[in-house]
């Protein structure tokens, strides 16, 4: 089978566009040259290839979401612990399945739903974070925050580094490499290209954690088809959780994402009115997180 060649005025076109003095593309490795990095961001982004521990900047937010961090005083949190802490709000460093399914809830998912993610997640990463603790799995599948570093997964996009924390230049180079034609959004087709992409050997457990996480991303904020770039930030470190709760508590409700209705191709009007009442679909279980959220800290609760 011939080696698939790219024409080498393709990889200079590439090259040229990227402003560096040095081969970012080859002809003979076609991926080299389709997927171009973003190698001007340093103007922007200072050592963008350097893991930020705390902060998730971008080009658009180089600061990341700092009043975030500082609001809910998470600043000796890492990233990929400010991603979880929407599901840890007494902050006892656990996060029971109860707590699982309670948040899920809040961003507008059905029972069904909820009680699915919940069996995927604490099934999946309580005994990876248990490790920290004791080999002994946890009775009570429970996951670990200090630990979540440790439920990191192959097949997936490097925007975290092995410890946790947030890498600029992975998180540029999805937008860089898969964002066609510079719409600063990814569609459900790039969204999948970004997994294919990644994709490594050998890995089902991997591939199928990429596809849950990036689906429940577009059920979540997608926008006529488009996941925009800094909403993903946000669900990155976290901002975009507490964002969508808080819309759902106010009149018009989260007004982006995907209904269960609109899933199964029923109008979008309908699904988004149903997800503008989404606050009280389910009265007894309202009042369950309503009591739970009276023992959260003040500032968690008003986030």
């Amino acid at each position: 089978m011939p080696v698939q060649v790219v024409p080498r005025d393709v990889v200079e076109a590439v090259e040229g566009r990227q402003g560096v003095n040095f081969a970012t593309a080859v002809p003979k490795a076609p991926p080299t040259a389709e997927r171009p990095q973003a190698t001007d961001i340093d103007a922007i982004i200072d050592r963008p290839s350097i893991a930020r521990a705390n902060l998730a900047p971008s080009t658009e937010k180089p600061e990341g979401s700092r009043e975030y961090v500082d609001s809910l005083n998470l600043e000796d949190y890492t990233v990929l612990q400010q991603h979880v802490m929407f599901w840890d709000r007494d902050r006892d460093g656990q996060i029971w399945p109860h707590d699982t399914f309670i948040g899920f809830y809040e961003l507008g998912f059905n029972l069904f739903f909820c009680l699915l993610a919940t069996l995927i997640i604490n099934l999946n990463f309580s005994y990876p974070t248990r490790l920290a603790f004791s080999y002994l799995p946890d009775p009570f599948f429970r996951v670990y925050v200090p630990s979540i570093h440790k439920a990191k997964h192959g097949s997936d996009s490097g925007t975290y580094d092995k410890e946790g924390r947030f890498v600029p230049q992975a998180f540029e180079d999805l937008f860089s490499k898969f964002d066609r034609g510079n719409k600063g959004a990814l569609s459900a087709r790039e969204l999948w290209s970004i997994m294919s992409a990644n994709r490594l050997a050998v890995d089902p457990f991997g591939w199928f954690a990429s596809i849950f996480e990036f689906g429940v991303t577009f059920l979540l904020v997608q926008k006529d088809g488009m996941v925009d770039k800094e909403d993903l930030r946000g669900i990155y470190d976290g901002s975009m959780f507490w964002r969508i709760r808080d819309a759902y508590r106010s009149e018009k409700g989260w007004n982006k994402g995907f209904g269960f209705h609109e899933f199964f191709n029923l109008s979008r009007e309908v699904g988004q009115e149903e997800l503008a009442k989404n606050r009280s679909r389910f009265p007894l279980l309202d009042g369950i997180v309503s009591q739970v959220e009276k023992t959260f800290p003040h500032k968690l609760r008003k986030a």
